[in-house]
């Protein structure tokens, strides 16, 4: 199974960027891809999201978002909660491998099968098998520096790159 990645999210203010590593493992030793896109624009733009897990199932979860948010005019929160009830219950999502992160310049939400849709207390969210290195990362960086949310996503990713082996260096940015 493909699988392997790192996103966080960081938010500050109406301010938001998340950030994903390009690589792609195959099992847990070979890697097969170095500039994986794992973040994406969505609803017109005004939508980030960043997904972790296999990667059918996270591209199959960022479409379903997609259309979630068609139909609640963009409202994130609203459409992140259908998707987890969806998710949940649905015999065939229930078997998806993912985990997501979805920003507005309004909330900042980590997405689970499970049904959670849980927004952090401190604007910052991670996913993946680096993702508590980025997370760890992130909130040291938010707490002591002037830097933006895209700078400290950034930042952060580029950390958890020297120490989780599934995280790389090639890292897209989206941010609102």
């Amino acid at each position: 199974m493909f699988k392997g990645t790192t996103i966080v999210a960081v938010k500050v203010e109406q301010k938001v960027a998340i950030a994903g590593d390009g690589q792609v493992t195959f099992g847990t030793n070979t890697i097969v891809k170095h500039g994986a896109k794992k973040v994406r624009r969505l609803y017109e733009g005004k939508i980030i999201a960043g997904f972790s897990g296999a990667v059918a199932d996270s591209l199959t979860l960022c479409d379903k978002l997609e259309g979630k948010l068609e139909s609640y005019q963009g409202n994130l929160v609203r459409a992140a909660v259908e998707l987890a009830k969806e998710w949940r219950t649905d015999r065939v999502l229930r078997r998806l491998e993912a985990l997501m992160v979805a920003a507005s310049s309004e909330a900042l939400l980590l997405i689970s099968g499970t049904g959670e849709v849980i927004e952090p207390d401190d604007g910052v969210a991670a996913v993946g098998s680096g993702g508590p290195y980025a997370q760890a990362a992130a909130k040291a960086l938010v707490r002591n520096t002037q830097l933006s949310p895209a700078e400290i996503a950034g930042e952060a990713l580029r950390i958890a790159s020297e120490i989780c082996v599934y995280t790389n260096d090639s890292i897209i940015i989206e941010e609102l």
